[in-house]
């Protein structure tokens, strides 16, 4: 017979053994850091920084709309081969001390296992850090640099940089311009975005022989700009590029019809959109604009889900905004890439993401491809002409190397 005291001992050794295996089970958990955290199986976390109430608010919130939209759409249709996406994001209002806080909050405190960003100076600060984190980055900027795998190697772009759509543009000039050599002036913002791709643009315009006569920084909040635009009257260019969002597009487009300039002017993708013309009004008329991702009232494909979506909210897509799809395409993207992983971690995620080959947007975009030595997705655009108050597409997907 068991004495009492062995029963105590044996008692003992079992609380003493289930510990063990409960401490060993957790170790198991976190041995691996952030990455095995990031999903318990049956969820994935996506960490987003938006800009609501910042300097590019006017298009960063229907962006943000559109990719908090697709992924509530994804999860009523049973998330991703029943994974459950969990979107944890704020408003950084544009500021970069506020996106560094932010991001390590998504890091840290949410444990995501991807981010989608939004600012090219926050993005490009953000690099070595992603990098060293191990999480795939979508941001909204298109920057350049951030094709440069050494110093982005967790960072996709998707959708053609601001320098391809400035080269782009510059094809189209050269191939379409009647008369003398086309002359050509560069509007832009001194911010990180701003200046992005315009020593790429002057770079392209000297290879096809379009001169750039000159260059005016407007602010990204401007509501005026009489003194850069009478600057640019003087040197009378036939085309001028803009490197805006869409207020102070509007505003250099009301400057210009005042002056009566007859400057034929060109945004670049977030100077382009509905929002432009509302703001503008009739000053918009003639406007050619970038177009990377679709009108919602084009008749495409991809804007089935979008509609099938809006109609359970009570609404119509009548009441978004192209930028609403830009975001929404850009979380379906990202949404393609974790279907793709392996593993739900960063890691994994990465290479998922880099298995994508030709994806098929339903023509909410040129279609994107990605692979270990390219990040890039495409370099296509279309173009787009403001006519009776509305942006009519005017060209099919072309890129500057086509």
């Amino acid at each position: 017979m068991i004495n009492k005291y062995a029963k105590v001992t044996l008692l003992f050794l079992s609380v003493v053994f289930m510990l063990g295996i409960m401490a060993a089970c957790g170790e198991d958990a976190s041995s691996s850091g952030g990455d095995a955290e990031a999903s318990d199986g049956d969820t994935v976390k996506i960490g987003a920084l938006f800009d609501i109430t910042g300097g590019t608010g006017d298009v960063g919130t229907p962006y943000a709309d559109g990719e908090k939209a697709f992924f509530e759409y994804l999860n009523s249709q049973g998330g991703i081969d029943g994974v459950h996406v969990d979107l944890s994001g704020d408003d950084y209002a544009y500021d970069m001390a506020k996106g560094q806080r932010l991001y390590q909050e998504l890091r840290d405190k949410d444990k995501v296992s991807a981010i989608l960003g939004w600012g090219t100076a926050d993005t490009e600060a953000l690099r070595q850090q992603v990098a060293n984190d191990k999480l795939p980055y979508f941001s909204a900027s298109y920057s350049e640099n951030l094709k440069d795998l050494d110093e982005s190697p967790y960072n996709f772009l998707t959708a053609a940089t601001y320098s391809d759509q400035g080269r782009a543009v510059l094809k189209w000039i050269s191939e379409n311009h009647e008369g003398s050599n086309p002359t050509l002036a560069l509007l832009y913002n001194d911010t990180a975005f701003g200046q992005s791709p315009i020593e790429d643009i002057k770079e392209y315009a000297a290879e096809v022989g379009v001169e750039v006569v000159d260059e005016q920084v407007i602010p990204v909040t401007a509501t005026e700009a009489q003194s850069q635009m009478l600057n640019m009257e003087e040197k009378n260019p036939d085309y001028a590029i803009i490197q805006q969002t869409w207020g102070a597009t509007a505003t250099i487009l009301r400057e210009a019809q005042t002056l009566g300039s007859d400057t034929q002017f060109i945004g670049l993708n977030w100077a382009t959109g509905e929002g432009v013309v509302e703001i503008a009004g009739d000053a918009a008329e003639g406007m050619i604009g970038v177009v990377t991702h679709a009108f919602p009232y084009e008749d495409l494909e991809g804007l089935s889900e979008i509609e099938e979506y809006l109609e359970s909210k009570g609404e119509s897509l009548e009441d978004v905004s192209q930028k609403f799809i830009q975001g929404w395409v850009t979380a379906k993207i990202m949404s393609e890439g974790i279907s793709n992983a392996e593993e739900l971690n960063g890691e994994g995620i990465r290479k998922g993401i880099e298995q994508i080959k030709d994806l098929d947007l339903g023509g909410l975009a040129a279609p994107v491809s990605f692979s270990e030595d390219n990040h890039a997705g495409t370099n296509k655009v279309r173009l787009a002409e403001v006519k009776n108050g509305q942006f009519e597409v005017i060209t099919d997907y072309f890129s500057y190397e086509d």
